[in-house]
């Protein structure tokens, strides 16, 4: 039975004061350059009910990055093992490296009762979206193409055909865009703006009546 029949039935017992509450799983996608490391970071600082699931890459970290905290980053050869051994709840061959979604985080989050925060790529994100239609999902986008590029160059961990390259596939990912529940521009210098608007999606989804806890 799902939450919203389990209203329904409250409300004809005559008890329309309780509905039924479960964690909810955000997830947080965009193209490369949108600054998703940094709205992720800045809601998990504010919101300490958040368990963040740390996506799974084959790349190498960049300056700054942590083990087990930005990402687990694991061989290719180790990132197919788990793919073989149906560890992986998504995953894609995204800049010429693997991502992914482990599935046993989800699992003992949602049985923690805690909401869930995750950060992938467009291309995971609608394979989630297929497995987890009841999760809220939320685009970010730069304010311009200009924006993008200009974040991609000072990271400076890309060569200049590399960030033209990201560039490239964020036109596709634009594409996107539909297939997701909300859209929000990170403006630059804006981040507390930003974070607003995705606390008030969060809060919006927490009131609605048709969603069912997730299951994996």
């Amino acid at each position: 039975m799902n939450s919203f029949q389990e209203y329904a039935e409250l409300v004809r017992d005559g008890n329309p004061y309780e509905r039924p509450t479960h964690p909810l799983i955000v997830v947080i996608s965009g193209p490369s350059g949108v600054g998703k490391d940094t709205v992720v970071q800045e809601m998990l600082r504010r919101n300490h009910n958040f368990y963040f699931v740390v996506t799974a890459t084959s790349r190498p970290p960049r300056r700054n990055e942590v083990h087990g905290v930005d990402y687990y980053f694991v061989t290719e050869e180790s990132f197919r093992h788990m793919i073989a051994a149906g560890e992986m709840l998504e995953h894609a061959w995204v800049h010429d490296n693997f991502k992914g979604v482990p599935k046993q985080q989800i699992r003992d989050a949602l049985a923690s009762g805690r909401d869930v925060l995750m950060r992938v790529d467009p291309q995971g994100a609608a394979t989630l979206k297929a497995l987890m239609p009841s999760a809220v999902f939320i685009f970010l986008m730069a304010e311009s193409e200009e924006a993008m590029a200009r974040r991609l160059r000072d990271r400076r961990s890309d060569t200049a055909e590399a960030v033209q390259l990201r560039l490239a596939i964020a036109r596709q990912e634009m594409q996107r865009i539909p297939e997701f529940d909300y859209c929000v521009i990170n403006r630059e210098g804006e981040l507390t703006q930003t974070i607003a608007q995705i606390e008030n999606i969060i809060e919006a989804a927490r009131h609605r009546t048709d969603t069912e806890p997730t299951r994996i």
